[in-house]
């Protein structure tokens, strides 16, 4: 009852992040039948476009065996292993290209649904698989129940369909025996392309259902409840909380060093007790006047407080502090409109320095 509940309760379609962690475990939708159907198809490509060759080369070299056999001594074993050889490599020019066709169509096959990725969790021995139980629970579960039924379609299907396909030559083909050899071959090549046009049209039927049944399996099976859609957004993104206290953190140490910079400062341009920016200006270090401390408040307290204990210059201007704190970030160059009136304070500045030194 609690598994019936907890499968209609995954509504949800699965996120990214689901359908990528299943794939990195090795789960993804993977039709067994779409490697048949290749397979098959190699199969047809081999008897339209190579046995015939094949089958015409076999059947020459067979024929120069059985009607010149005074050609092929056999008085040792030397002659034994050179007809043999003869024989090997009559037989893989016929088999070479149905191995490479089977090998390339295959692989087609399985990079077209899936790109290859080594998946040690899947090879990775597991006792529970073992168990009676769950075996006998997965044969006769949807699953298995759909796999059967693909395989008694193709069996008996295509069987009843070559069957009624090949009747009418059934008669042809037992006149063959005792006809010409070299026709034969032919014969046997018409009805192998035929079955197999047959076995290939019935598996691209088989495989094109099973390979949208298994991704819509696939998809269903991944799906997901609502709190698990809101634990893994939580997992991604962070506990609100948590990330909360780390900006804090983060905005207390970015306060802490501006605050240990305002001793370096030339002068401060403060608002009486709302804002304060503090600049620092030397001729040989800078270009321009930099920011390299600014706060609202108590903060702005705290700026004025630590430059008039180390003898920096306040100078109160509530509108030029405004606009500074507004538009110009910790450890920037003051734009142009600022130029004016900060050279004044800083010309302020050294013309009481130079007086002090007097």
């Amino acid at each position: 009852m609690a598994d019936g509940e907890d499968k209609d309760s995954k509504t949800e379609d699965p996120t990214a992040k689901k359908r990528s962690d299943a794939a990195e475990k090795g789960n993804v939708p993977f039709s067994r039948e779409v490697p048949l159907f290749a397979a098959v198809l190699a199969i047809f490509v081999y008897t339209i476009f190579f046995l015939p060759e094949g089958m015409a080369k076999t059947a020459d070299s067979l024929k120069d065996i059985f009607e010149q056999p005074d050609q092929w001594r056999l008085n040792n074993s030397t002659d034994a292993l050179s007809l043999f050889a003869h024989l090997g490599w009559v037989s893989a020019s016929i088999l070479a290209p149905a191995l490479i066709l089977f090998m390339v169509f295959g692989l087609a096959a399985s990079i077209a649904q899936n790109l290859p990725h080594p998946v040690l969790e899947r090879i990775r021995p597991q006792f529970s698989r073992l168990s009676p139980k769950a075996g006998i629970g997965r044969m006769f579960s949807v699953a298995g129940l759909i796999e059967f039924g693909k395989s008694l379609f193709k069996v008996v299907i295509v069987g009843v369909i070559v069957f009624v396909s090949l009747k009418s030559d059934y008669f042809g083909s037992i006149d063959g025996i005792f006809s010409d050899p070299q026709t034969i071959f032919p014969r046997m090549m018409s009805a192998m392309q035929k079955i197999t046009v047959i076995i290939l049209l019935a598996t691209a039927v088989v495989a094109i259902a099973d390979f949208f049944w298994t991704r819509h399996h696939w998809f269903t099976g991944l799906k997901m409840t609502r709190h698990e859609i809101k634990e893994e957004n939580k997992q991604s993104q962070g506990d609100p909380a948590v990330k909360g206290r780390q900006r804090s953190v983060m905005r207390d140490r970015a306060r802490r060093r501006m605050i240990a910079n305002v001793p370096r400062a030339t002068l401060v341009v403060a608002n009486p007790t709302h804002f304060a920016v503090a600049l620092r200006y030397v001729r040989e270090e800078d270009d321009a006047p930099v920011v390299v401390a600014k706060g609202q408040d108590l903060i702005a307290l705290k700026i004025r407080e630590i430059a008039e204990a180390n003898g920096i210059p306040v100078f109160e201007d509530p509108p030029l502090a405004r606009s500074m704190f507004a538009q110009v970030s910790v450890d920037s160059v003051i734009p142009s409109i600022f130029y004016k009136a900060v050279a004044e304070l800083i010309h302020r500045v050294y013309a009481t320095q130079a007086r002090n030194k007097r």
